[in-house]
């Protein structure tokens, strides 16, 4: 029998960390001790008052159905006052928020809500790749704009502003940003909303990495008139450890939360109540648990620091975030050949920059998603000859 797939899926390959994943657990199967510093899931457990309020939950006898698609109302409400208390932007629980099950899907449900054949969209280079694949799966069409180190990894406004825009319907951000780990000011974020509301485009902020090594989260909602055009995306995988739970949210104006509430509503239903009311426990910590949290990254970052010292590359102290992005050595060809030569070499996997985009080709990126000691061990094998 010879059936094709759907042609929306032409052009979209399998995710390259499924893809390497799959080779590294055979070379697992044959022996080699691999080390993994490519991928950003948190090695850290919840708080522990979490995992309480999920045990006792579903230890219940009746929290086990169906849920609403919209979540819990204490979860959007512990939400909406999370903004409140971390952003400084106020959200109506009732119909500005809608919890996802992980932002990730929220990507594709923003996408497949506004996008289709004829559509254009803006997609940063490097990027996360997962705005692209969303895209092509509409039928919409991508417009890189690319993100270069000398402007601090942030948008040429006025470059684009030089594009023929007429077809452009939406443009991805995404900040702290994930690869590089560059911060945007609020002056930005002004001119974003500004740029938005000139050319008719919806902005959508990715925000899972605000709270990581960074002690100014920030919202592109807190600025004025920003619901008019924006969709803001946050998640608790990286900030309160719960990659796996997969919990994330979606802020808007509430005509925008209703639209992409059309398309969810026909995808999936609510999650399982007990992770929402634990969720909700987790958004309700005060900042010390994040003070805790960056207290053990920064020691982690020191020695992927190191660990980039000992690879030749160079970075930026300043960045922020999960992973730490640096500029291979002049003697490899691209990311990939470092990539490559580490892991089959030292059987250390580390992120090639290229997965994010041609702008990323020269870099590499390593995930604090390790604990010390395997971050040492990298150390080791890298030193020997």
């Amino acid at each position: 029998m010879n059936i094709k797939v759907a042609q929306r899926l032409e052009h979209t390959e399998e995710y390259y960390f499924s893809k390497k994943l799959r080779e590294i657990d055979e070379m697992r199967k044959q022996g080699a001790a691999i080390i993994n510093l490519g991928i950003g899931s948190p090695d850290l457990p919840p708080h522990p008052d979490v995992i309480q309020v999920l045990t006792d939950e579903a230890s219940k006898n009746n929290t086990h159905g169906y849920q609403n698609y919209k979540g819990a109302l204490e979860l959007r409400q512990a939400m909406a006052d999370w903004y409140q208390r971390y952003y400084q932007v106020e959200l109506d629980p009732n119909t500005e928020i809608m919890p996802l099950i992980g932002s990730k899907e929220g990507i594709v449900h923003i996408c497949m809500t506004y996008l289709q054949e004829g559509d254009q969209v803006l997609i940063p280079n490097p990027g996360y790749p997962a705005y692209s694949s969303a895209v092509r799966i509409t039928g919409a069409t991508i417009l890189p704009y690319e993100l270069q180190a000398a402007n601090n990894w942030l948008p040429d406004l006025e470059s684009l502003e030089k594009l023929d825009l007429t077809a452009v319907k939406m443009m991805w951000i995404n900040y702290p940003h994930m690869p590089t780990g560059s911060l945007a000011t609020h002056d930005l974020f002004e001119r974003i909303i500004s740029f938005g509301k000139k050319h008719n485009i919806l902005i959508c902020h990715d925000n899972p990495y605000s709270f990581i090594l960074n002690d100014k989260p920030q919202s592109i909602l807190a600025v004025d008139g920003a619901k008019e055009v924006a969709i803001e995306l946050n998640s608790l995988s990286k900030s309160s450890n719960m990659a796996g739970w997969r919990i994330g949210m979606l802020a808007a104006d509430a005509n925008r939360i209703n639209e992409i509430l059309r398309f969810k509503s026909n995808m999936d239903s609510g999650m399982f109540l007990p992770l929402q009311l634990a969720a909700a426990k987790a958004l309700s910590l005060d900042s010390s648990w994040y003070t805790q949290l960056n207290t053990e990254y920064a020691q982690r970052r020191e020695l992927v620091f190191a660990i980039m010292d000992q690879l030749g590359c160079t970075y930026d102290k300043a960045q922020v975030g999960l992973f730490v992005w640096a500029r291979i050595p002049n003697n490899y060809s691209d990311g990939y050949a470092l990539c490559d030569d580490v892991l089959y070499n030292k059987h250390v996997f580390i992120t090639p920059g290229g997965i994010f985009g041609s702008a990323g080709n020269a870099y590499i990126r390593i995930s604090l998603c390790a604990n010390p000691a395997v971050l040492k061990e990298t150390l080791q094998r890298l030193s020997q000859a």
